[in-house]
């Protein structure tokens, strides 16, 4: 079953995506390469809580 997992620019903060993770496959935290609209160029996103 998958729950929302709410991912955050690591540099300026924000909360930018939210996406469907399975907790079963995937323990630990995401960490994905997404575009962050406020700082204007692709950063590292990590899952908060």
């Amino acid at each position: 079953m998958q729950e929302i997992a709410i991912l955050a620019c690591v540099e300026c903060r924000r909360r930018n995506y939210s996406v469907g993770k399975r907790k079963k496959q995937n323990p630990g935290r995401l960490e994905l390469r997404k575009y962050c609209r406020f700082c204007r160029k692709h950063v590292v996103h990590k899952e908060t809580k």
